[in-house]
């Protein structure tokens, strides 16, 4: 990928919150979702499945959906998330390459691209996942990762779809989000 100096929105990572970060870089808009809203989006799913949760001490901080102090949201959020904006959310069959994938589509079907990635930290002490957004803008797909200083454009749809294959094959998770609820 070639980094570019453009004037994309770029929210960058703090604490857990990549959820929140790669919503805002999706949708290109400071506080297009706040952590509140996320909060609250989590909350609702645990009042919608209340049979889901057993409550131990540590659920004051261990939420079922996110942690309640550094955020780490989990995948029912993003899909509630995108789905009260009317974005529908295609799990991509991992089994399929990349190439599945339209991307050079128009782009009032595809949205754009969320990603989910395993991630080792602090000398491998500390595995988790990250949450990244992909999107097109003015034609050119960008890598909006927020632990990324800035955002980083991709050459072309080829450079998109082997970028994918290695997160597929590391694991990955490839989200397509839709602009119209299917």
């Amino acid at each position: 990928m070639a980094s570019e100096n453009c004037k994309i929105y770029h929210e960058r990572q703090k604490l857990q919150f990549c959820l929140l970060h790669s919503l805002n870089n999706l949708f290109q808009q400071e506080g297009a979702f706040t952590r509140a809203s996320l909060n609250e989006i989590a909350e609702k799913l645990v009042l919608d499945y209340p049979n889901k949760q057993t409550w131990t001490p540590l659920s004051v901080v261990f939420k079922p959906h996110h942690n309640a102090l550094t955020g780490n949201y989990d995948i029912n959020v993003l899909i509630a998330a995108l789905e009260g904006r009317g974005k529908s959310v295609v799990w991509h069959d991992r089994r399929n390459e990349a190439s599945a994938i339209d991307l050079d589509g128009g782009e009032n079907s595809l949205m754009g691209i969320v990603i989910n990635v395993p991630v080792t930290r602090y000398a491998g002490l500390w595995k988790s996942r990250h949450w990244v957004a992909l999107r097109k803008i003015d034609g050119v797909w960008y890598n909006l990762d927020s632990d990324f200083h800035a955002p980083q454009c991709f050459k072309d749809s080829k450079e998109v779809r082997e970028f994918l294959d290695y997160i597929i094959g590391l694991g990955g998770e490839v989200l397509l989000v839709k602009n119209d609820k299917e």
